[in-house]
């Protein structure tokens, strides 16, 4: 029956990559991609892999554009929309439904996850090997932390097989509850396999290396540690100890950084979606003025890797305000900086530098046991950085006490901002306050954690930081939801949800989000 199963899904599955995870097929020097090397188990196994992957940060262009280019890259300082024929953006605080949808309504994330998770499921018991079973529980956990972070409370723990989200929802705490209850199972599958090694051609993040996902499982448990410090300190000191105490350890290497490297045959789709309309306005997607800023400031040697120069004459690296009248700037666009990304660039899930600022911010913020003190973890996010973008001059870098973030002078004369964006400097400080030492390393950790912008999003909800352009007057249509210096504080429920799954999303705005499901409604972790 099993059998029958897996081969019913080979069917409906796309063949993205092929992985063998059992002791049965150890054999590094099997070919993945001949028929007579693999039965049905592989097959089913490497395809759903491989499709699980793609739901962290979609492969499908569209979908990435919405959740990372479209959401995500604005709402986080990096990224702004330049597109002139767009009248309803989050940006503007005014998006349709088909905007903010995306990421709890798509057949690209939440069910293509699920219906993968199942296949996974079946193939580790039919090969009585938990170690696939564990990785694709991780990749959930990150998939399913940016819907979350982006919602609020959401279906979670009560998503069947199929991955219908029409059934109750689970708090955010309860959503964060069982996130931390999953990767620590799955953890634990990891240490008692450590010396299992994957088919390291099917394997498109770590290579068949189980040690390096038990890091990433680790470090993403700190992240989402850190996320919840304000809301459940207790359960955040609990989970970031036990995270960089484990046995696996965490990411400290760029070496190990979570990376999918599927894009050899098929283009990052960040890339591809920044780039729509590219003949006509330089592309849908601009750098941010926010982070140019910062970097222009201070002489940032990264930009030249993160940015692509300016048409502005004598200016090298001009980002784009974000929240403004796209309309109004329409003859514009194509002189500010665009986004330096090439199509084979593998797309980032998380990397060495925000590990080190994470434990930073634990030691120096809320006194965790991050083995270690802060001034170094944050010296070492900004160096990890620095080597991951082969960008040079980063002692001088951390030594400068003196320089700021630039003031925003656009260009076109519409939307230069009067005020000062923020004046914290780089080099550490033992002797600042704590709320300084926070601002510091938010603001490294966020220029270092390029392009992800739904994890900057996050920070600055949950911080404060780094400070960001507030939104102008003509550029914010939320109709008093939305404070323009606070930006959207999540994305309200699709309309969807209100048709065909009524009572339980009218219970869990009424009884989970403590406010009105829209825009201006901050989520549980955000408590600060």
């Amino acid at each position: 029956m099993k059998r029958n199963i897996i081969n019913k899904l080979i069917t409906a599955l796309v063949v993205l990559g092929f992985i063998s995870c059992t002791d049965r097929y150890m054999n590094i020097n099997s070919n993945p991609y001949q028929p007579g090397d693999l039965n049905a188990d592989d097959y089913a196994l490497g395809s759903a892999m491989s499709s699980l992957a793609s739901t962290v940060i979609s492969s499908d262009v569209n979908t990435a554009q919405f959740t990372d280019c479209l959401l995500g890259g604005p709402m986080g300082g990096y990224f702004a929309d330049s597109n002139s024929g767009w009248s309803n953006t989050i940006s503007n605080f005014d998006a349709k439904n088909d905007w903010t949808r995306v990421f709890l309504i798509s057949n690209r994330i939440i069910s293509t996850l699920y219906n993968n998770l199942n296949t996974v499921k079946i193939v580790s018991a039919n090969t009585n090997n938990p170690v696939p079973y564990a990785i694709a529980q991780i990749i959930k956990v990150a998939a399913m932390s940016r819907v979350t972070d982006t919602y609020g409370a959401i279906p979670y723990s009560k998503i069947g097989e199929d991955g219908k989200i029409t059934i109750p929802y689970d708090s955010q705490e309860e959503v964060y509850d069982k996130f931390f209850e999953e990767l620590d199972e799955a953890i634990a599958v990891l240490t008692a396999n450590k010396s299992a090694v994957l088919v390291s051609t099917a394997d498109f993040v770590y290579g068949g290396n189980v040690i390096k996902w038990g890091e990433f499982a680790n470090s993403l448990k700190l992240r989402l540690a850190l996320r919840i410090a304000y809301a459940n300190p207790e359960k955040a000191k609990e989970m970031a100890e036990g995270a960089v105490k484990q046995e696996l350890g965490v990411i400290e290497s760029n070496e190990d950084n979570a990376t999918w490297k599927y894009f050899g045959t098929l283009p990052n789709p960040i890339f591809t979606a920044v780039r729509y309309n590219e003949e006509k306005t330089g592309g849908d997607t601009h750098a941010a003025a926010d982070i140019v800023c910062y970097m222009n400031g201070y002489n940032d040697n990264r930009r030249a890797s993160y940015f692509e120069q300016s048409k502005w004459d004598g200016q090298p690296y001009v980002g784009l305000r974000r929240s403004i009248s796209l309309a109004k700037m329409g003859n514009y666009f194509s002189n500010y900086s665009t986004i330096k990304m090439s199509a084979s660039d593998p797309v980032l899930w998380m990397n060495a530098a925000e590990v080190a600022f994470l434990r930073a911010e634990g030691k120096a913020i809320f006194n965790f046991d991050m083995g270690g003190e802060a001034a170094d973890f944050y010296n070492q996010g900004v160096r990890f950085s620095f080597e991951q973008w082969g960008a040079d001059g980063v002692e001088k870098y951390l030594a400068d006490d003196v320089n700021k973030p630039t003031t925003y002078k656009d260009p076109s004369g519409l939307y230069t901002y009067q005020g000062t964006l923020s004046g914290i400097t780089v080099k550490w400080d033992e002797t600042a306050t704590s709320e300084e030492k926070q601002e510091r390393i938010i603001t490294q950790k966020w220029i270092a954690n390029w392009p992800l912008g739904n994890e900057a999003w996050a920070d600055y909800r949950r911080t404060g930081y780094p400070k960001l352009l507030p939104a102008t007057d003509d550029g914010n249509r939320s109709g008093g939801v939305v404070d323009s210096k606070r930006g959207a504080r999540r994305m309200p429920y699709p309309s969807e949800e209100y048709t065909s799954n009524t009572e339980n999303v009218q219970y869990a705005v009424q009884h989970y989000l403590n406010g009105p499901d829209n825009m201006g409604t901050d989520v549980w972790w955000a408590r600060k």
